[in-house]
């Protein structure tokens, strides 16, 4: 099937993990894919072939999704290279985990501004194109710990269940123009980021997991190509959770 022939996505954070395999599950389906990351390197080169060689035009943007003037910038240079855009995936993302008595104001303040303000910054970017052309489909990367809270990432689930509000802020606000916004919250996938946890951790996150296993990339990528594509077009303001039935 060729469930995003003809349309343009976004995907920011994209040059490894999830954000990676999203852009190559929606090339994979027919969208021309532009990304970002922090800095053009081997990750950023090797998936502009792998786009490349599945027969779409992609281009990799290097860009702080953090920064409010740079996600205006790429995105209009976005419309100008691809000439619109159809899918807006905000993906980008990091963690500084620790107990509240030992964050500091530092590891607050970047992770919200990472993970929270960066969807601000390209949401508000896209949102003018999307709103002339009348339609569009916004995705946004919340998490399971921004549904239910974890202990340790106070300010990681702070900003993933500020994505939530978000979310359903912005599909009320665009919905008459037919452009949506939903958010996807996964639980324990299988990344760089989580392979990093001690392996005791791991084991604990699992067990609490009905489906008894980490989630991988692919399982998430699925789900963001289902809210980018016609299939759920009578959906907007909702948030799927991808976590195996942690959070039943």
């Amino acid at each position: 099937m060729d469930l995003l022939k003809g349309k343009v996505a976004v995907v920011t954070g994209a040059a490894r993990g999830i954000g990676r395999m999203i852009a190559l599950r929606f090339a994979q389906e027919g969208a021309d894919v532009a990304f970002t990351d922090l800095s053009r390197d081997e990750n950023m080169e090797t998936l502009e072939k792998e786009l490349s060689d599945l027969g779409v035009k992609c281009k990799g943007y290097v860009s702080d999704a953090s920064n409010f003037e740079q996600a205006h910038q790429v995105i209009d240079q976005v419309v100008e290279d691809f000439e619109k855009v159809d899918v807006l995936v905000n993906n980008a993302g990091i963690t500084r985990d620790t107990l509240l008595m030992r964050m500091d104001e530092e590891m607050w303040d970047l992770v919200i501004k990472v993970n929270l303000k960066s969807v601000f910054n390209f949401t508000k970017a896209v949102q003018k194109y999307m709103l002339k052309a009348r339609a569009g489909s916004i995705i946004n990367m919340s998490s399971v710990v921004g549904v239910n809270g974890n202990a340790g990432q106070a300010n990681y689930s702070a900003s993933k269940a500020g994505i939530l509000g978000f979310t359903k802020s912005v599909a009320k606000e665009l919905g008459s123009r037919s452009v949506r916004c939903n958010a996807i919250a996964p639980g324990f996938i299988l990344t760089d980021m989580t392979g990093k946890l001690p392996e005791n951790v791991k084991e604990e996150w699992i067990k609490t997991i009905p489906l008894k296993r980490g989630g991988l990339p692919e399982d998430v990528a699925n789900v963001s190509l289902f809210l980018a594509s016609d299939l759920s077009s009578y959906m907007t303001g909702q948030t799927l959770q991808v976590c195996g039935g942690m959070s039943v």
